[in-house]
């Protein structure tokens, strides 16, 4: 409890520190939003529920806060998705409102069923709220757990957006060139990778932190398209083992890096329209003790006739994973095929409205 308290009180504190200096209520521009916009506060996938203190504590609250509280898919230890504050609805002003990310419960007997909408960027940027409203707190807490894939994907895809912007402004050009000359192909992977090893329709960078054992790994690789079998499970371990043993070898003789098939998890999803594959899950070196996690987008360059895949992976066995691996992973998505388009941002949630705000009367 001391803990949470003095993680409140900080943020609390940033949040003030922040506001005071950005300026709470400038002028407004087009579109209802400040021409001078206060920098959020708070550290990517942290969490501001506005809440009453007693409905916190009820199933309805424990519901809420049990969905944000679940551990990250494939990490070799468990890590929680978010790091999660409550405060209630009057404490919820000034520099409380400039927080990154924010969930607003709104229960009232006026609404007739549950819903959830969100806005962006309505007293920070970068910022989303999410308001989830419902008649009474039977039915929040039954809406909530029938939701509870929306709420965490909607806060990780807002944070990966997040990372992606950055992503334009700066990055590895050594890279981008390589990938653009090998693949015909444009990725934006972090500032800081340099060293790569090339091989046959292969690209391995990879960038070690100093003074610890952290590694932070991208590669790239293709393969040509057969047909809807390519995208398996099992086709896609099979592919990755064969492709990693030829490029990734160990130290010593007979190290080489393989896949845990007894963790992976894949499915299928859309990037830019396209169809996409995604494998998430843990690797680990042959005849070696080192492992971690990785996660890859394979995707189809259909005039090419071939699969290329990008994929990111960590070796960190003393450091937590999440905020690694996820920042890595917004970098799978700039990847750009030939003739593609940059992507502007990964879709949030289609089917979540967004509220947009109300445009300031002229005197």
């Amino acid at each position: 409890m001391k803990k949470q308290v003095m993680n409140f009180l900080s943020m609390a504190l940033m949040a003030l520190v922040l506001f005071s200096c950005g300026g709470g209520s400038g002028k407004k521009g087009s579109g209802g939003k400040s021409l001078f916009t206060p920098v959020s506060s708070g550290v990517p996938y942290e969490m501001l529920v506005v809440i009453d203190k007693d409905m916190w504590e009820r199933p309805a609250g424990r519901a809420l806060f049990n969905v944000l509280d679940t551990d990250v898919p494939g990490l070799p230890q468990p890590e929680r998705s978010f790091r999660i504050s409550q405060i209630i609805p009057s404490k919820f002003e000034r520099g409380f409102r400039i927080f990154r990310n924010i969930i607003d419960v709104d229960i009232q007997p006026i609404y007739t069923q549950p819903k959830l909408k969100y806005s962006r960027d309505s007293y920070s940027s970068p910022q989303m709220i999410m308001t989830i409203q419902a008649p009474d707190e039977a039915s929040f807490e039954e809406f909530v757990n029938k939701n509870k894939q929306v709420i965490v994907d909607f806060f990780t895809k807002a944070e990966m957006n997040r990372q992606i912007n950055l992503l334009k402004k700066e990055y590895s050009s050594v890279i981008a060139a390589k990938v653009g000359s090998m693949f015909g192909c444009d990725l934006r992977i972090p500032a800081g990778f340099e060293r790569y090893k090339q091989g046959k329709d292969f690209l391995w960078t990879s960038q070690d932190r100093p003074g610890s054992e952290v590694s932070l790994n991208f590669v790239v690789y293709s393969y040509p398209y057969t047909d809807k079998n390519t995208f398996t499970r099992d086709y896609f371990i099979h592919k990755r083992d064969s492709v990693m043993k030829l490029n990734i070898p160990g130290s010593l003789e007979g190290q080489y890096m393989a896949t845990d098939s007894n963790y992976v998890n894949v499915k299928e999803f859309s990037v830019k329209g396209e169809y996409a594959f995604e494998a998430r899950g843990l690797w680990y070196m042959e005849n070696d003790m080192m492992g971690g996690p990785f996660v890859s987008h394979a995707r189809v360059d259909r005039p090419n006739g071939r699969v290329v895949v990008v994929e990111a992976f960590v070796y960190a066995p003393k450091d937590k994973k999440r905020d690694m691996m996820r920042q890595l992973e917004a970098a799978l998505y700039t990847l750009n095929l030939p003739q593609e388009q940059e992507i502007e941002e990964i879709i949030i949630s289609p089917e979540l409205q967004e509220e947009k705000p109300a445009p300031e009367a002229v005197n």
